[in-house]
């Protein structure tokens, strides 16, 4: 609602005084205009006034010297203003000048490129409508481009980046809704060009059939600038390294021909002197191409050729060696880089397996019947609350929580996510040491696997149900973390010496 009642009030000039729902009330001002036609001329227009009729002339009583003047100036002065231009009288007296200078620049260079949009829906200034273009430019050619010595005519992605940064403050230039036909909307990026790097295209909205992409191509087609974004919104062109002003590109133009000239009239001034010499001389009048450009390119063409030609092969071979000798030791660089890196992976393992003390096992054991251990088992695998290991693995909270379970009930079970079977054996292993209970049994699940540990007929709940042996929660985790990485690492070692033996191998049979 802001927005529509901010359009209505660019547009028409007043003010949005009220708002209700969809209805908008709309003041028309103080100073309201009937004509409105003349709020729309430009400045530029009241400057095309011819200046005689935009002098008002001279109150009757200053030629009449022997008479007074008259009191009633107000009159004097309606009279004066209305031989006046009306146009003139509404710019000069009632609309000063608005915006900045760079704003005013701005409208002035979308006045010379076309007639405005006056439907636009964003921020003044109003683009170009680039449909009241002319379709076909009689004589149009895609212009002449020259790319600067040492200069690569394609854009990197770093000044693509700054490019596409440029454009997004600048003011859109045209308002395009065709997609073919298009060489006035060329001509006029043409000459916009002559003074920004860039224009902005903006796609109309609700015209059917538009094919942005369609546009593009038409437009890099005729312009042959280079398109650094296209979306259903904006299709925006640079201009290009290799893009020439009309005044650079007729000074380029006529150094070619000059060059060009002064080759034909050194070529004849060498033919003149051979002719005087063979007169002289009594020299044979066969042509001779001792010193030219022509007898460059015939040992270009004889010798330089055949030479090529011979030492192609070894040329490639030495190429395809330095490539192969450049790509190992890269491969080389980055295995000792990983290497370097595993080593500290090492020792902040051994820095935190310092603080980690397993129990031993006990020697006293308590024994259970066959009958006993497949009860327990039963119980266990029908127990819906269960300790979780998740990959901090087992710590002093995972025992704590174990011998909480143990307060109420003799079994408890404990899932595990892991897969490995050596991996699950010493997980429950070290269960029944560090709670000091009895391990019934091991048993797969769909997902997972569960331990079924007995608290033990002599059960006794320790004084603190935290050991002090484990390793903290956090402390877990940052060794859960650290043994990934290092299998990760592990994983690119391989791989690395695996591609430094292909490329040696190759390197020996190149």
């Amino acid at each position: 609602i802001l927005f529509v009642g901010l359009f209505y009030q660019i547009k028409s000039g007043g003010l949005v005084v009220w708002t209700k729902g969809d209805i908008h009330f709309v003041y028309r001002g103080s100073n309201y205009l009937e004509n409105t036609k003349h709020r729309h001329k430009s400045i530029a227009d009241i400057q095309r006034v011819p200046l005689e009729k935009c002098t008002a002339p001279e109150p009757q009583w200053k030629h009449e010297s022997n008479t007074e003047p008259s009191t009633n100036h107000n009159d004097d002065a309606h009279g004066v203003f209305r031989e006046i231009n009306p146009s003139l009288a509404v710019h000069a007296y009632e609309e000063p000048v608005e915006g900045t200078l760079y704003e005013r620049e701005v409208n002035r260079l979308l006045d010379s490129l076309g007639p405005r949009f006056v439907d636009w829906w964003w921020n003044t200034p109003l683009p170009v409508d680039a449909d009241l273009l002319p379709e076909v430019v009689p004589g149009f050619k895609t212009p002449f481009r020259q790319c600067p010595p040492g200069v690569r005519p394609t854009l990197a992605d770093d000044e693509l980046t700054y490019l596409r940064k440029l454009a997004r403050p600048l003011p859109t230039h045209f308002a395009l809704g065709r997609n073919t036909r298009l060489q006035g909307l060329a001509t006029a990026v043409l000459k916009l060009w002559e003074n920004s790097l860039i224009a902005k295209i903006a796609v109309k909205v609700g015209i059917q059939n538009t094919n942005n992409e369609q546009m593009a191509w038409n437009l890099k087609h005729l312009t042959g600038g280079t398109i650094i974004l296209r979306n259903k919104d904006f299709i925006i062109l640079y201009r290009g390294k290799d893009f020439l002003p009309h005044g650079v590109k007729q000074s380029v133009i006529k150094q070619e021909a000059r060059v060009d000239a002064q080759q034909v009239q050194e070529e004849e001034a060498r033919l003149t002197v051979i002719d005087s010499l063979q007169m002289f001389t009594d020299l044979p009048s066969e042509e001779t191409s001792a010193g030219t450009f022509r007898e460059y390119l015939d040992f270009q063409l004889n010798h330089v050729q055949e030479t090529t030609e011979n030492n192609l092969g070894m040329v490639e071979l030495e190429a395809e060696k330095h490539r192969l000798e450049k790509e190992l030791k890269d491969q080389e660089r980055r295995l000792s880089i990983l290497m370097k890196k595993i080593e500290r992976s090492n020792e902040a393992l051994a820095k935190l397996h310092s603080s980690w003390n397993p129990s031993e096992q006990s020697a006293d054991k308590e024994l259970l019947t066959e009958e006993e251990r497949m009860v327990f088992r039963k119980i266990g695998l029908k127990m819906d609350e269960h300790v979780l290991l998740g990959r901090r693995g087992i710590f002093d909270g995972v025992i704590e929580e174990i011998h909480q379970h143990w307060k109420h009930k003799e079994i408890v079970k404990v899932i595990t996510k892991q897969n490995q079977a050596y991996q699950i054996t010493y997980t429950s292993m070290l269960l029944e040491v560090e709670t000091g209970g009895m391990l019934i049994a091991t048993q797969k699940l769909t997902n997972s696997h569960a331990i079924i540990l007995y608290r033990g007929k002599n059960y006794r709940r320790p004084t603190k149900s935290s050991p002090s042996n484990l390793l903290s929660k956090r402390e877990a985790l940052r060794r859960s973390v650290e043994v990934q990485r290092r299998g990760s690492m592990k994983y690119y070692v391989w791989e690395r010496q695996k591609s430094i033996e292909d490329l040696q191998w190759r390197l020996a049979n190149v």
